[in-house]
């Protein structure tokens, strides 16, 4: 039960300190975004990137000097707990009229929950649900959104104007002629519709930046009609803007937000109301992805743990092995009525796995501060995560006592008799079709198939995804990243037909790696030995090699060598490497390249 009372005065210190050091956070964090259109008017691309990398840095550092303060100012682990529940009490006090009170709520549980003791855990102590609204909190800089309100006849006008307020510093190409673009893909979309009286353009106030592209994000609004839409802003060859394409529609939202992207940099004084601005653009789109889309990792841990918890209490089904090839250093286990898998890395690993526990967890940290293209899985990093053990199949619970005893503790947490299973550390990533199980679903098809159409489908699932596959590897090669292990059950299918990588614990730079070509048998001995008989060096890698390991089917050998045969040639490896060793920089879309608009300069320096 709170306290009656607040007559503590090393309580409000406390929650005031604790106020100083999030807005401490949030100003650095929101200087950092703001830095980014500089950058890009700049195109200061590595800049941007280092930008990127560092803000993901930011929370955990702060956090951390708060708790020393609170520990050298306060002495704050040894309170007693009527003070701790008072601390709460001024802390949500002194965040009403806050513009980011649901971050400022997660950073006093990422502080506190560093100072007590994981028994206080609850409501009474933390914010488990959210103790200040973020409806209609009102900015002091600029409105989230801004409106315009055209006719048919001035919309190129009015979106000339519309990409003016954006005060980018620098020219466009042709605005115009952008201008005049857009407003036609626009009329083109409403061109059997008559235009209401409430017909307009609705954009969000700040930029969107990533990498190379800066974005304008909105929605055209007319009758009960809401289109969303977004506008990727480029540099040409001479370093003048223009706006490369005009994405439509929630699908091509939910790609440009894809969580196997890297994160935007925008700056924003209500975080909350730009996600509900985004939601509506995405409604199926989880608020904890957006938060994580915008830079706010954190933010979108505790809601994703909040609707853990709520789908907890709301499902009987129980945690499972996953389904699929077990991993040599992750265990891997779901609940099938929830869309993620948990990953725990297991505290043994067979010979050939060289590897420590600190050494995956450093790959997993390199993955979530490089740019991932679209190609690579984010994951939700959790420490003492408790799971009620009546939910766990008795099958899973003896498969991590066996594998990873280290990683898990097993107690009666409140003293009431549940019984809870705690996790150390456990990964969370968004469950996705393992390739190599989407392409044996179309290999017992194309066995027995009930008619020519079912198998035409069949082919043609197969030689998609093994193109998809090979698009997958390359666009990770532009962005400096090798997979390793590069087995079809490493990659998996999202929902819209993307591959993407999953199996981070072999994955390196590609300008670490040295490219090699198999050396020539210099006699027949050699010729005919089973075993590799030439130096292999720790970071060298044969691309020749891949081949026995991947196209052992001729339908997946024929789709791979009609598209991607250049993967197994070392040369494509060494271009790359020597390109990026350059400084250069290449294009990845988070678009296809049908959906650009028809540039007469299409030598573009951009990658969104």
């Amino acid at each position: 039960m709170f306290p009656q009372r607040l007559d503590s005065p090393l309580a409000y210190d406390i929650a005031k300190a604790l106020i100083d050091g999030f807005n401490r956070h949030y100003r650095l964090f929101r200087a950092e975004s703001a830095r980014a259109k500089h950058r890009f008017e700049t195109a200061d691309w590595h800049g941007q990137q280092r930008g990127q990398r560092e803000r993901i840095e930011f929370y955990d550092l702060r956090v951390g000097e708060a708790v020393a303060r609170l520990e050298k100012e306060f002495k704050a682990g040894e309170q007693p707990m009527d003070v701790w529940h008072q601390v709460k009490l001024h802390f949500i006090g002194l965040m009403v009229n806050h513009h980011q009170p649901e971050l400022g709520e997660s950073f006093f549980n990422s502080v506190t929950t560093k100072i007590l003791h994981r028994a206080y855990f609850q409501n009474d102590f933390i914010f488990v649900r959210p103790a200040i609204s973020t409806e209609y909190i009102e900015s002091r800089d600029a409105p989230t959104y801004r409106a315009y309100y055209p006719q048919p006849e001035t919309l190129p006008a009015t979106i000339e104007r519309l990409l003016a307020d954006y005060a980018l510093q620098g020219r466009f190409a042709d605005a115009p002629r952008d201008a005049t673009r857009i407003a036609q893909a626009v009329m083109a979309r409403l061109q059997h519709v008559k235009l209401r009286a409430n017909f307009q353009l609705q954009v969000l106030a700040s930029l969107f930046f990533r990498n190379k592209g800066a974005y304008v994000v909105g929605k055209v609004i007319n009758g009960y009609t809401e289109l969303p839409f977004a506008l990727p802003i480029l540099h040409d060859a001479q370093r003048r803007f223009h706006v490369d394409a005009m994405l439509f529609g929630e699908d091509d939202l939910q790609i440009l937000f894809s969580f196997a992207r890297a994160y935007f940099m925008v700056d924003m004084e209500v975080p909350s109301a730009y996600v509900q601005f985004l939601r509506s653009l995405m409604p199926r789109k989880p608020r904890a992805e957006i938060y994580n889309a915008l830079g706010l990792a954190k933010q979108g841990k505790t809601l994703f743990y909040r609707d853990f918890l709520s789908h907890l209490n709301y499902s009987s089904d129980r945690f499972r092995i996953a389904p699929g090839i077990k991993g040599m250093v992750m265990l891997v286990f779901d609940l099938p009525s929830f869309p993620y898998v948990f990953k725990v890395i297991k505290d043994f690993y067979p010979p050939q796995k060289e590897t420590t526990r600190e050494q995956i967890k450093g790959k997993y940290l390199l993955v979530k501060q490089h740019d991932r293209v679209g190609r690579m899985a984010d994951t939700l990093e959790y420490s003492d995560v408790g799971f009620p053990l009546d939910r766990f199949d008795p099958a899973l619970v003896e498969e991590i006592r066996t594998f990873a005893p280290s990683q898990m503790e097993i107690g009666d947490r409140d003293g009431n008799g549940e019984m809870e299973l705690v996790l150390r550390h456990v990964y969370i990533e968004r469950r996705m079709i393992p390739l190599n199980i989407y392409l044996k679903e179309a290999f017992d098809i194309l066995a027995e198939p009930e008619s020519p159409a079912q198998a035409e489908r069949a082919q043609a699932q197969l030689a998609q995804a093994v193109i998809e596959y090979g698009n997958a590897i390359k666009d990770m090669v532009a962005a400096n990243i090798f997979p390793g292990d590069m087995l079809w059950k490493n990659f998996g299918v999202t929902r819209n037909g993307k591959v993407v990588f999953y199996d981070y614990d072999e994955i390196e730079y590609l300008t670490d790696c040295n490219f090699r070509k198999v050396p020539e048998p210099r006699n027949e001995e050699e010729e005919m030995s089973g075993e590799v008989w030439y130096a292999v060096g720790p970071k060298d890698v044969f691309p020749e090699t891949f081949a026995p390991f991947l196209l052992g089917n001729e339908r997946v050998r024929e789709a791979f060598m009609a598209h991607h045969a250049d993967l197994l040639d070392p040369a494509f490896w060494q271009r790359h490497k020597q390109r990026i060793q350059a400084g250069q920089m290449l294009d990845v879309f988070p678009y296809d390249d049908a959906q650009r608009f028809a540039h007469e300069d299409r030598d573009c320096t951009t990658s969104p």
